[in-house]
């Protein structure tokens, strides 16, 4: 395992990211397809055993309990200095005004809640979930530089937004001296590549860096097409991310992976993820892990190469997309 900067700072992440939104009480949330916490802890500390040290969460994952699975199986795998943790905050868990959102009240209240679930006196990386339209971002940053300033924080980042919202973090920070963003976990892979358009280049431009998510589109990636699984049935945000109304190029770019991975004898998930390990800027890919054999593949897919006639092969059937994650 390789261990790179995150953006312009000196902290040093695994070129994977364990995305552990798979971690969780599968009756707590939307994500019932969730692993409870005595079948999660042993893919966490397989994946501490394979090198990884980055392990990203959030609040609302399974109501906080993905926090408490991940704080508790951290602390009894690794040294807490020698691992980056991060989490998010934005998405309400209750109707109740000040609940959610990145107010300040919102913010010093959930930061606080998240320590508590982790375990922990401070998180590596602390991001906006979504971009908060009703709450002036001067008050969203100020809030998250006060946090860095107690001791709280390391570092802050963001996960998926466009461009110009990331644009206006970025300067108005540095307006005001305050911290500003290292990250931008975005939405990437081959069924979904709207974020080169911008985001991309601002991150280069910028010296972000860049831990997409859904790298195997939600599993899509990894089977033949039209193939289900428990968690495509049941899980509802992820069904709004890939539209039938761009299936037939989507399939054309499933067939392509099975192709090339079949000719290499490797699985599908491997020539995925290869393709945004290697893609310009991307710092970690998030893998999100239920079984052994998904860390497994996830870190062979580090060492696939592929060539220039394999990522035409594989970009050529692609059509522009609808926003799709966080519109």
């Amino acid at each position: 395992m390789d261990y790179v900067r995150l953006g312009r700072t000196g902290l040093k992440v695994s070129q994977l990211c364990l995305g552990c939104m798979t971690y969780g009480a599968p009756d707590r949330g939307n994500h019932p397809w969730t692993l409870d916490e005595e079948k999660s802890r042993p893919l966490i500390q397989r994946a501490i055993e394979e090198g990884i040290n980055f392990f990203d969460t959030a609040n609302s994952y399974s109501d906080g309990t993905s926090e408490e699975i991940v704080g508790k199986a951290v602390r009894d795998f690794a040294r807490r200095d020698e691992v980056v943790i991060a989490t998010k905050v934005y998405y309400p868990s209750s109707k109740a005004p000040n609940i959610g959102g990145l107010s300040r009240k919102a913010i010093m209240s959930e930061i606080d809640k998240s320590l508590r679930r982790l375990g922990t006196d401070y998180v590596d990386l602390y991001m906006i979930h979504r971009w908060d339209y009703t709450t002036p971002i001067e008050e969203t940053l100020e809030t998250l530089n006060d946090l860095i300033k107690a001791g709280k924080v390391r570092y802050i980042g963001a996960s998926s937004m466009y461009a110009w919202q990331f644009a206006k973090m970025i300067y108005t920070a540095d307006l005001h001296g305050w911290a500003r963003p290292v990250s931008m976990q975005n939405h990437l892979n081959l069924l979904n590549r709207e974020e080169e358009r911008e985001m991309i280049p601002l991150c280069i431009a910028e010296d972000i860096g860049i831990t997409p998510w859904s790298p195997l589109a939600r599993g899509r990636l990894t089977r033949s097409w039209g193939e289900k699984s428990y968690r495509t049935e049941t899980d509802e945000p992820g069904k709004k991310f890939y539209e039938e109304l761009f299936e037939q190029a989507d399939r054309q770019v499933v067939e392509a992976v099975a192709a090339i991975a079949e000719r290499r004898a490797i699985p599908r998930s491997q020539v995925a993820l290869a393709w945004v390990i290697r893609h310009a800027g991307v710092t970690s890919t998030l893998v999100g892990a239920s079984k052994e054999s998904h860390l497994t593949d996830a870190v062979a897919a580090l060492q696939v190469e592929l060539t220039d006639a394999e990522v035409a092969e594989l970009e050529a059937p692609y059509v522009p997309h609808n926003i799709s994650g966080f519109e």
